[in-house]
């Protein structure tokens, strides 16, 4: 795996929050992007409140194991309690991208989870995307939720609000965020035409072993 310094890393986060607000995949300013800082213990945030295409490296936050502002002076974003719960709940994640997309959140408010009903979405997401109980925005109750949502799998909902989608890099986080939007828009207009064929659990976790081990090129 390649290991990027911290200053590539922003640019890097920066560069995915344009492609966020370009995808569609939220408006104005919300939502959110996190990375890890390898070897550090630290994540890179995005500020709260500040427009994609004008983020600079130095309005990044970069944030201790326990909440605490290592570097930046803007004001993180309001949801880094739950950046920070799934990072101390996941050690094989590595970047987070919280959206508000449209199909994705018709489910979220329906309280209804999205199956496993496309190949890339076994593979990338692991299953399901489930539902996690509501809670205000930026409380330690949404966290946890979110945490207890996404188990091992790379995609949650969160009630009433909106997408969690993780991954190794930003890039990964980013692809499983437009995966979820587009299994959500699949999956309703599969459901207009009959009645969806659900990938089993076995055949889920076949796909997801599988592109674990051989999808890809060996760095």
């Amino acid at each position: 795996m390649i290991i990027y310094s911290a200053g590539q890393l922003k640019e890097e986060l920066i560069d995915t929050g344009k492609k966020l607000v370009d995808l569609r995949l939220v408006v104005a300013t919300w939502g959110n992007i996190s990375c890890r800082v390898p070897k550090t213990g630290h994540f890179i945030v995005t500020p709260s409140g500040m427009p994609y295409h004008e983020l600079k490296p130095a309005d990044l936050v970069t944030m201790g194991r326990d909440g605490d502002i290592v570097e930046g002076t803007r004001k993180p974003s309001s949801e880094v309690l739950m950046h920070q719960e799934i990072y101390k709940a996941r050690p094989d994640i590595h970047a987070i991208v919280h959206t508000h997309s449209n199909f994705a959140c018709s489910f979220a408010v329906a309280g209804s989870p999205i199956p496993p009903i496309l190949e890339e979405m076994a593979q990338l997401i692991g299953g399901p995307v489930q539902v996690a109980r509501y809670a205000p925005p930026g409380t330690r109750e949404l966290a946890e939720h979110a945490v207890e949502a996404l188990d091992q799998r790379n995609a949650a909902l969160l009630a009433n609000h909106g997408v969690v989608a993780a991954g190794r890099t930003l890039h990964e986080a980013l692809t499983v965020a437009v995966l979820v939007e587009k299994c959500a828009q699949v999956f309703l207009g599969a459901k207009m035409l009959g009645t969806p064929h659900i990938l089993s659990p076995q055949e889920t976790h076949l796909l997801r072993e599988n592109f674990l081990k051989y999808y890809g090129q060996k760095r």
